[in-house]
């Protein structure tokens, strides 16, 4: 799979508007998680979700589709969860929100090196379908703690509840959860449903974008559409609407590497 130019742009534009929405200004959380950003937008925009295609949305862009999918099944599952009578007093609406757009922080890497680099060795590729690597440069770290890392770092404050939420969001999968989620002590167990309802999030729109990259490619009525002819028009329109979507794009790093997709 793969993004347009043009859609690249609009799910950022989406990205940037779930802060706007539904992040307070209180200890200027918004402004600052804001300007983080925009700080390390060119990179957050082009990144993937994850580096090898068998995952999910490996390929520019991915990323950001990724985290608007989970916000997008957060708040559906929210209302999910309310209906099935869950206590939702417990956590609020902004924190539920805030932990699903930085779950994945910590893919971006550091403030100088990039968690994923394009891949160099085409047998792996080929074979493997691994587009990216794990850049050597950049210390190993657990996605959760470095985004939460990278959240202290820029100081920008979050709460024990997205503290949580954000670290468990692999749910068992990571067996260093067990010590928050596993409990057999009541007491031990998480006070809040948002640890829960994230990690849904997330399973739910991985499992969408796996599907949307592997099921057309197992079922066996599935062949390969004749590609269109070349058409001059149709270049020229398309053409057009890619210089529309890059216009509005003041970086010129990025405006040249969205228009080389």
């Amino acid at each position: 799979m793969s993004l347009s130019a043009e859609k690249i742009q609009s799910n950022w534009k989406v990205f940037l508007h779930n802060i706007e929405t539904h992040i307070s200004d209180q200890k200027d959380r918004k402004q600052k998680l804001l300007n983080f950003y925009k700080k390390y937008e060119e990179r957050i925009i082009l990144m993937p979700a994850a580096h090898k295609k068998e995952y999910h949305n490996a390929f520019p862009g991915g990323y950001v589709d990724h985290v608007n999918r989970v916000v997008q099944a957060s708040i559906a599952l929210n209302e999910l969860w309310t209906t099935f009578g869950a206590d939702m007093t417990t956590y609020t609406k902004e924190e539920l929100i805030f932990s699903a757009i930085n779950h994945d922080l910590g893919k971006m890497g550091d403030s100088e090196n990039e968690a994923y680099v394009p891949q160099t060795d085409q047998w792996r590729k080929d074979k493997l379908g691994e587009d990216y690597m794990f850049n050597k440069k950049l210390p190993f770290a657990s996605v959760p703690d470095r985004t939460l890392f990278l959240l202290q770092q820029h100081d920008i404050s979050y709460s024990f509840n997205e503290m949580l939420a954000i670290k468990t969001h692999d749910g068992l999968y990571d067996v260093g959860n067990e010590k928050y989620l596993k409990g057999f002590m009541p007491e031990q167990r998480p006070r809040t449903s948002l640890p829960f309802i994230l990690h849904q999030a997330d399973m739910l729109a991985a499992r969408v974008e796996w599907e949307a990259e592997w099921l057309p490619k197992f079922s066996q009525n599935s062949v390969e559409k004749q590609k269109k002819q070349f058409n001059l028009d149709t270049n020229i329109k398309s053409n057009k609407t890619k210089n529309k979507a890059l216009g509005g794009i003041k970086s010129e790093g990025l405006k040249n590497m969205l228009d080389n997709l």
